[in-house]
């Protein structure tokens, strides 16, 4: 190796020992500086002095700063049913809020009948015993009881409560506890929602409130999902299709 080479190979690694170098000193400068909590971001007066810090900051108050950044969701019941509605038909999910329980069965009865359904599945909880009983005599598979899973797999569609309905996102919130465990709203091919009003919520940080009051005292559930739409994908030549990975239909009865 000649001269010009060691002093070219020399001068390489010192300029690679230098930039290591500042990338380390902005490392370490970095790190002397403590971190906002995640999501928080400290407001500034005119002259660009910090008016609040981590130090006075109050982890409760999370979600009533969240709601700042997040879309605005309106003021009341009605204004959370509009969006809700408006975000689950842009989704291609069929929602519908009905007067009493009464008009939940018949509504289940007529999408059976359009459909042709001829076996459904389904877990015990308020809402789904009273949508089974509608739909007697079709045979209908329990997952929170011993069942044949080649018999689910042939179920035309699966009933299911939830914990949530978002109507920030039209998203349905479910947990393996609320909705009779992981498949029953994955395999059947139309996944059919039954809801309490009182569970349409106005966002996602009241969504998780509700979450952590419900299972925090125990423990959380093993799945926990935000369903925002029947499945779907794009992948191929951006053409969407549904019922790509899940459910082709998300019908959600609200009553």
């Amino acid at each position: 190796m000649n001269a010009n080479a060691v002093r070219d190979n020399y001068s390489s690694a010192s300029n690679t020992k230098g930039e290591r170098e500042k990338i380390l000193g902005r490392i370490r400068e970095a790190l002397r500086v403590i971190a906002p909590i995640p999501g928080i971001h400290i407001e500034r007066d005119k002259y660009g002095a910090a008016v609040s810090t981590q130090q006075n900051f109050k982890p409760q108050s999370v979600a009533a700063m969240a709601s700042r950044w997040l879309p605005a969701t309106g003021e009341n019941f009605e204004d959370h049913v509009a969006l809700f509605r408006t975000n689950a038909t842009e989704l291609r999910a069929d929602f519908r809020l009905l007067d009493s329980q009464d008009a939940l069965a018949v509504e289940l009865r007529k999408i059976s009948e359009a459909e042709g359904w001829k076996k459904i599945a389904s877990h015990r909880a308020e809402l789904t015993d009273a949508a089974c009983a509608a739909l007697a005599p079709l045979p209908t598979i329990r997952t929170d009881s011993g069942y044949d899973v080649h018999e689910f797999e042939s179920c035309d569609a699966g009933i299911t409560e939830c914990d949530a309905l978002i109507a920030q996102t039209g998203s349905v919130l479910i947990t393996s506890r609320s909705a009779g465990g992981r498949a029953l709203s994955v395999l059947p091919p139309h996944h059919v929602v039954v809801a309490h009003r009182e569970q349409l919520l106005a966002d996602l940080p009241t969504a998780f409130r509700l979450l952590k009051i419900r299972y925090a005292a125990s423990s959380y559930p093993s799945f926990i999902s935000l369903i925002t739409g029947p499945s779907r994908t794009g992948d191929i030549e951006r053409v969407l299709v549904l019922g790509a990975h899940g459910p082709k239909k998300l019908t959600i009865l609200c009553a």
